[in-house]
């Protein structure tokens, strides 16, 4: 996939990597659709992109409502040949919290974002891509998850974030194996401590301790090096059914 032809949907695109991404898009030359439920910083976000992106409200736990988004973007942009799913929650909860066991409704609601969202993601968008016509390579486009760290070394309090995580890590080969023959491809990304808005509450100083544990760089991640990877996966066919740690060596300890 070469720099220019690139025309990508981006989940959760209003803020944080996905925004990284959308804007490394069209630095690219490049086109993209923002998808997220923040409409004011959706709507703000393809305005600072420019002619390039649009903004389409979606909720990704709706299946109708992804459907038509997805639709939508495919038919604005002339095609899709990227899609990365970076919609997701953190839904940090113990099993056994202070007020009592964790409700399943919790569960359930961190699942739908983070684990269904991206499915049905994927399936709208890889439903298109099938009719489109190959490139050169023969290949007619790339899906890239956003897992996390936490699929691997889960913290306490983290049950549902990283059930949800390796759930979206476990999609990526038996997908990539069935989509191969209609030349689309499927990858993940599992960052590591990364300064999204996640950690915007956060002091400087609790921000500078935290990235002081990653090993080299000492340091947070930035969305920026999300999107250099994303884009490197894109440029790289042979990159598939593969999941990739961009986490400067950092293994999470227990809390």
């Amino acid at each position: 996939m070469q720099r220019g032809e690139i025309k990508a949907l981006v989940t959760g695109g209003a803020s944080g990597l996905g925004l990284a991404v959308a804007r490394r898009v069209v630095a690219d030359g490049g086109q993209v659709a923002l998808l997220d439920v923040q409409a004011e910083l959706g709507a703000a976000a393809a305005r600072e992109l420019g002619a390039s992106a649009i903004f389409v409200r979606c909720d990704v736990t709706e299946e109708a409502a992804v459907d038509a988004a997805v639709t939508a973007a495919h038919a604005a942009q002339g095609g899709l040949n990227l899609i990365v799913n970076c919609a997701g929650v953190v839904g940090a909860g113990k099993l056994l919290g202070r007020d009592g066991p964790m409700s399943g409704a919790f569960f359930a609601r961190v699942v739908a974002i983070n684990l269904v969202g991206t499915l049905l993601v994927d399936k709208a968008a890889a439903a298109l891509m099938r009719d489109a016509a190959p490139n050169a390579a023969g290949e007619r486009g790339l899906i890239v998850h956003t897992a996390s760290i936490a699929a691997y070394e889960g913290q306490i309090g983290q049950i549902a974030y990283s059930a949800t995580k390796a759930g979206v890590i476990g999609l990526v080969l038996p997908m990539a194996r069935e989509l191969a023959r209609f030349g689309i491809r499927v990858m993940a990304i599992a960052p590591g401590l990364f300064e999204t808005p996640m950690f915007a509450g956060m002091s400087a100083e609790l921000r500078a301790s935290l990235g002081a544990q990653v090993p080299f760089p000492p340091r947070l991640g930035q969305p920026a090096e999300f999107a250099d990877l994303v884009l490197a996966i894109a440029g790289n066919p042979m990159l598939n059914g593969e999941t990739i740690r961009l986490d400067g060596a950092i293994r999470m300890q227990p809390k």
